[in-house]
C-alpha cells in the first residue's frame, strides 16, 4: 500500500507541477494580465495539493527507503532535500509574491524577474522529480509491482 500511495503521491506531484509550469508559459507568451492574474492565482490554490503530494512522497519514499538499498534508491534519497529546499526556499514565496503583483496589476521588471527565477526553479524540480518518477521505474520488477 506504501508503495502505491509513493507512486500516486509522486506522480502528482509531477503532473501538477508541469501544469503550473506549462500554464504560466503559455499565459504569459499568449494571455492577458487577467489571465496572468487568474493563473497566478490558481498556482497559489493549487499550493494546497501539490505541497502535501511533494510531502506524502517524501515521507513513504523515506520508510521504504529504509527497506531497500542500491543506486536507485540511493539517486532518489539525495534528490529529495533538493526537491523540498527548492519548492520551499523558491517556488512557495515566488508563487506567493507574484500572485500579490499579479492580483494588483504589478508586472514590472522585478515581477517577470522574480518569474524567470520561478520558471527556472519550478523546471529543476520537473527534472528532479521526473528523474526519481524514472529510478523508481527501474526498481520495479513488472508493471508496478516492486521488488
Amino acid at each position: 500500500m506504501k508503495t502505491i500511495i509513493h507512486k500516486g503521491a509522486g506522480v502528482t506531484a509531477f503532473c501538477i507541477i508541469s501544469l503550473f509550469w506549462l500554464s504560466t508559459i503559455f499565459v504569459e507568451l499568449f494571455g492577458s494580465h487577467e489571465a496572468v492574474a487568474f493563473v497566478k492565482r490558481s498556482i497559489v490554490l493549487g499550493m494546497w495539493i501539490v505541497i502535501p503530494a511533494i510531502i506524502t512522497t517524501g515521507i513513504t519514499g523515506t520508510i521504504l527507503g529504509k527497506k531497500r538499498n542500491g543506486k536507485f534508491v540511493e539517486r532518489k534519497k539525495r534528490r529529495m532535500p533538493f526537491i523540498a529546499l527548492n519548492g520551499l526556499l523558491i517556488l512557495v514565496p515566488s508563487a506567493i509574491f507574484l500572485d500579490h503583483c499579479a492580483s494588483n496589476g504589478n508586472f514590472g521588471s522585478f515581477f517577470y524577474a522574480v518569474q524567470g527565477l520561478e520558471l527556472a526553479a519550478g523546471a529543476l524540480n520537473i527534472v528532479l522529480i521526473g528523474s526519481s518518477i524514472r529510478d523508481g521505474l527501474q526498481l520495479s520488477t513488472s508493471f508496478g509491482q516492486a521488488e
